[in-house]
């Protein structure tokens, strides 16, 4: 087993060497490229408290209640796809990384990156889509925006960045720090859809499928779960690197070992059928409608219940728990009743999913 470990290391230093001096694909998927881009390389310059919580949004203190403050951009391709666009995509991804830390979304920014010769049309079906993204989450406006436009060639038709702002309650703590032993783990719903989706409309697969992305906005599930129990310890949206990134996030920000339940995981029958077609693991796929909450035990059933009536957790299930001794190790029971260990891929397997 130690040979095996020293070989492995060995083969990702190999590979390193590789990719020192420039950007490659694999730094923006959510894997270990990501984590070493931004751990030796981002943080060395801009690192503080806040940031280096790793959390989806920043949360600090005003006079009355705590800030949540978030940016994400996206470089999404193709920018139309079954279930969205580039422009839904950039309001619920921010919304939901705002809302994912407890916080009642307030305002949001967006700044588009336009290609020269971008059809004004599609440009159009974009900005149409987000007003009706932006009208279903309701009180929450664009405050501010920046547009630029760059030689053809320089982007990729177009780049949307949004950040936003939201307020939480001083009693409401949500946070990887107060994962807590025996507590539960529940999904709110069917997973891999939008990976799928988008690796269907690509040139190089172009397979048919039924298939829409879950993009969508959590706002009004999570306020309705926050209504029932203040006993949520931890919430995060299962996109880049999918579900297996994410609890493996939160288990070692908790220094938690976390078991999860392969059977009582959603997916649909067609999602499972194209991933083992294709050789894909779906725990590892991006999602764009799904959150991973960790709960204590005695809320759990309450919270699910409440989960189940919001159409956007309608097959919300519970798929794991925090167990009692551990130090930030996820594993996996799996259908065929082994268990393994879920660890982050070097490289990710579908880039530009957002």
């Amino acid at each position: 087993m130690k040979n095996k470990l020293t070989n492995k290391k060995k083969k990702i230093k190999l590979l390193e060497k590789s990719d020192r001096s420039t950007i490659v694909l694999s730094h923006g998927d959510g894997g270990f490229k990501t984590s070493q881009l931004i751990n030796e390389i981002i943080f060395r310059y801009i690192k503080n408290d806040i940031l280096e919580k790793f959390e989806d949004s920043a949360v600090f203190n005003s006079l009355t209640k705590k800030i949540a403050f978030t940016t994400d951009s996206f470089v999404i391709d193709p920018i139309f796809f079954p279930g969205g666009d580039i422009g839904k995509l950039s309001i619920c991804g921010t919304i939901n990384d705002l809302v994912t830390s407890g916080c009642k979304p307030y305002a949001l920014s967006l700044s588009l990156i336009l290609e020269e010769g971008f059809p004004i049309e599609d440009l159009k079906k974009i900005l149409k889509s987000i007003r009706e993204t932006i009208s279903e989450i309701n009180n929450v406006k664009i405050v501010t925006g920046d547009t630029k436009v760059v030689g053809k060639g320089f982007v990729d038709k177009i780049y949307i960045n949004t950040s936003g702002i939201g307020f939480i309650d001083r009693e409401i703590e949500i946070s990887p720090e107060k994962i807590r032993p025996g507590d539960i783990i529940l999904i709110n719903g069917t997973i891999a859809e939008h990976g799928i989706v988008i690796l269907s409309q690509r040139k190089e697969f172009n397979f048919k499928t039924k298939l829409k992305s879950d993009c969508s906005p959590l706002n009004f599930l999570i306020e309705d779960m926050l209504s029932v129990s203040k006993d949520i310890h931890a919430l995060r949206d299962a996109t880049r690197g999918g579900v297996a990134r994410i609890l493996i996030e939160l288990a070692e920000s908790s220094k938690k070992d976390i078991e999860i339940y392969e059977k009582q995981i959603p997916i649909k029958r067609e999602t499972d059928g194209i991933c083992q077609f294709l050789g894909m693991d779906p725990l590892y796929i991006a999602n764009e409608g799904k959150i991973i909450v960790f709960i204590a035990e005695k809320d759990a059933e309450k919270v699910l219940n409440v989960m189940r009536k919001n159409k956007y957790g309608k097959d919300s299930q519970i798929i794991g728990k925090v167990l009692r001794k551990g130090d930030g190790k996820v594993i996996l029971n799996t259908k065929i009743g082994t268990r393994r260990m879920l660890d982050l891929h070097y490289s990710e397997q579908l880039p530009r999913i957002c």
